[in-house]
């Protein structure tokens, strides 16, 4: 929504201890969005097929189809009846201040599906992403990707402020990746108490993100700086985290070095702060692949290969294995 004036004119200092305004918007729009639905968007533009577990409301099919129809497999997400699909409603000024109200609605209710859900074949699973979900459902999925030993990136981004430094470390301790942006990244060590190097002992990747300066990873006591990628323009950068995210997800289940991996998730990222909104973006993997040459040089013959044969990639292979076939779901 957005709102055709300023809240500092309708909000009175002196009277902030008994506040009550209303707010004549002009314009309306519904726009899908949430971390889990973000990555799983941007896998499937990548030529993935990332499966989505989670759950959402009585009001999810038409984001079902939405998310469908970019190659994202939803049978394992669970709808959670009389409720509603986790939801924000954010209000903007003319000098781009917001009020926003989150309701987390059925994200309520993550602990609710698990990996050892006789629906799930957990042996199938390449790699889970577990995202800012419930903080509940963070602890519970990360313990039994530990327990099970399924390799998972762990994110929790926004929940960290709602996790203790115990629960984050009991995370970070089993993780493959752990992917944040700097100000998390700051967050998790202040938390914890762990310093860089404890933390890449613990994960085998640490992917880092610093805005428009790029990111960088730790691997194996070597950090490497990745450059980031040229946009058109910047027009709204919700979502560019989880863009990045995706296009390092593609480059180390098909085991790209991790140069290649990191400016994946570079160009990645540019596609989604280009437009207003975390799914508004599209591109071909011949448009991606383009574009990723006249940033960083050529791509990996694998991934030219795949581009050739147009067909989707294996239901993401993953590490070690990369040619048996298996899932990345994402939480």
């Amino acid at each position: 929504m957005v709102f055709p004036g300023y809240f500092k004119d309708h909000i009175l200092p002196d009277k902030v201890h008994m506040l009550s305004v209303s707010f004549l918007v002009e314009s309306l729009k519904k726009q899908y969005g949430g971390v889990a639905s973000n990555i799983s968007y941007n896998l499937g533009l990548l030529g993935e097929r990332p499966e989505l577990f989670a759950t959402v409301g009585e009001d999810f099919a038409g984001y079902r189809n939405w998310l469908e129809a970019i190659g994202v497999d939803t049978r394992l997400t669970k709808v959670i009846t009389d409720e509603f699909t986790a939801s924000c409603f954010i209000t903007t000024d003319l000098s781009d201040n917001q009020i926003t109200g989150f309701y987390p609605g059925a994200m309520n209710r993550t602990a609710d599906i698990s990996l050892k859900d006789g629906a799930v074949d957990a042996a199938s699973i390449g790699m889970v992403i577990v995202g800012p979900s419930s903080p509940e459902g963070i602890l519970q999925t990360t313990h039994e990707c530990q327990e099970l030993g399924i390799p998972y990136f762990y994110a929790p981004t926004q929940q960290i402020v709602r996790m203790s430094g115990e629960e984050l470390a009991a995370g970070l301790r089993g993780a493959y990746a752990v992917v944040s942006n700097d100000y998390e990244y700051e967050m998790i060590r202040n938390k914890t108490g762990l310093s860089p190097e404890d933390i890449a002992q613990y994960a085998k990747y640490v992917f880092v993100t610093l805005g428009a300066e790029g990111s960088f990873v730790l691997h194996e006591g070597t950090r490497v700086n990745i450059p980031p990628a040229r946009p058109t323009q910047v027009q709204d950068p919700t979502g560019g985290g989880d863009a990045y995210l995706a296009g390092v997800v593609k480059g180390l289940v098909n085991d790209y070095p991790i140069e290649v991996t990191g400016r994946l998730g570079s160009l990645a990222a540019v596609y989604a702060i280009e437009h207003h909104g975390p799914q508004a973006h599209r591109y071909s993997l011949a448009e991606f692949a383009a574009r990723y040459a006249e940033n960083f040089g050529p791509l990996p013959v694998a991934f030219l290969w795949e581009l050739r044969s147009c067909v989707r990639s294996r239901h993401v292979s993953v590490g070690a294995n990369s040619s048996s076939p298996c899932c990345t779901r994402v939480y």
